[in-house]
């Protein structure tokens, strides 16, 4: 991963990377000229290293409220790519020139306003590059994450650890069973109670998909 500068490809001495909107209001707006020559260098450079194989220019990124919500499936997807250049905007916005000439994707992580698009980046970037092959010590950590796939996108059910017995409370038994059987059903019960509890929205959709089976549709009734 590199980064790069806006500043670093300014003309006047105060390395001037934004200025007023046009048409009044509060707030700076990043210029195109800085941003798009950091993008080429970044381009340039991306295309003279030997550990990237895809061929052409990477796909431009810009961290925006307007984007595309961000998923889990799309870290799926973004983490079978030969990567991306990112676009972190700060101030007012990116003037939409540069927008409409040189970004390929807007990604949202929220309805709600950061700074800047720098921890944006960083939380997209974290959530790809442990989806990639060596990076965890266990790969099933990945596979059994909240929202994924084979889990019906689903939140993940609660995990324990020792001691047994913590300021009166216990592991649940079924943890401590060594009954591989009982202990999926467990984590499965538990991951749908959870969803339920706290993202509906979730558990309609994978009844939408026809991923609840018989008996998670009745113990979602058991729960009501």
């Amino acid at each position: 991963m590199a980064l790069w500068n806006p500043r670093d490809f300014t003309e006047d001495v105060h390395r001037t990377v934004d200025d007023r909107p046009y048409g009044g209001g509060p707030g700076m707006v990043m210029m195109s000229e800085p941003l798009e020559r950091a993008l080429t260098a970044a381009q340039a450079d991306r295309a003279r290293r030997p550990d990237i194989a895809g061929p052409g220019e990477a796909p431009v990124v810009l961290l925006s409220p307007a984007g595309r919500p961000y998923d889990q499936a799309a870290a799926r997807d973004w983490a079978r790519t030969d990567g991306a250049v990112f676009i972190c905007g700060r101030y007012e916005g990116v003037d939409q020139r540069f927008i409409d000439r040189c970004v390929t994707h807007e990604i949202s992580l929220g309805d709600y306003v950061l700074s800047g698009g720098e921890l944006g980046a960083m939380v997209v970037i974290d959530s790809i590059v442990r989806l990639l092959p060596e990076v965890l010590h266990d790969a099933q950590s990945a596979e059994q994450d909240s929202f994924n796939p084979a889990l019906t996108g689903l939140l993940d059910s609660p995990h324990y650890t020792r001691p047994e017995l913590w300021q009166d409370s216990a592991v649940p038994a079924e943890l401590l069973s060594g009954h591989h059987a009982r202990i999926t059903v467990w984590r499965r019960r538990q991951s749908i109670a959870l969803t339920g509890q706290r993202r509906p929205d979730l558990i309609e959709a994978a009844r939408a998909r026809g991923d609840l089976s018989s008996e998670d549709e009745a113990w979602l009734t058991s729960l009501r």
